[in-house]
C-alpha cells in the first residue's frame, strides 16, 4: 500500500524527538536564536521537520531540500524514516536439519519409552508414564 506524504507526515509527528534553538535568524551581523521548539528526523535522502501546527517533509537534493509534494508517493522516506522496531520477536523459522545417525536412533527408542539421564550423567531409557484422568 502507497503511502502519501500527508501520511507520512502525520506518522513521523511524534516519533521525532523535540529540540530546541534549531532554528537562527541573521539579522545584519547579529545572529539570533529563535524561542520555538521543533521535531526533526534526517536520514541522507530525506528529512521530516514539524512545528507547533506544521510540518514537512523533504528531499535532500545536491542544491538543497526539495518539499514532497502533497500526493506523492512517500514509501521510501517512511521506511527511510521510521526508526521504531516491530514489537514481538521475530517470525522467521528455519527447519532443523537431523543428522541421518541422529534419525535412526530416534526411531530405535520404543514407543512408551524415553531417554533419561541418571544422577551420574548416563543415559537411560526408561518407560513413560500414563496418567489417568481424574475420577476414574
Amino acid at each position: 500500500m502507497s503511502k502519501t506524504v500527508q501520511k507520512v507526515k502525520n506518522s513521523l509527528k511524534f516519533k521525532a524527538t523535540e529540540k530546541s534553538g534549531l532554528l537562527t535568524v541573521r539579522y545584519g551581523v547579529k545572529k539570533f536564536t529563535l524561542p520555538v521548539k521543533a521535531r526533526m528526523i534526517s536520514d541522507g535522502k530525506y528529512m521530516f521537520l514539524s512545528f507547533g501546527s506544521s510540518s514537512e517533509l523533504y528531499q535532500i537534493e545536491d542544491e538543497g531540500l526539495k518539499a514532497m509534494g502533497r500526493d506523492v508517493d512517500a514509501n521510501d522516506a517512511y521506511e527511510a524514516l521510521n526508526t521504531t522496531k516491530k514489537r514481538g520477536r521475530p517470525r522467521k523459522t528455519t527447519d532443523a536439519s537431523i543428522t541421518p545417525e541422529l534419525e535412526k536412533a530416534l526411531k530405535a527408542i520404543p514407543t512408551g519409552h524415553r531417554l533419561v539421564y541418571n544422577a551420574d550423567g548416563s543415559i537411560k531409557l526408561v518407560k513413560t508414564r500414563t496418567r489417568k484422568k481424574k475420577g476414574a
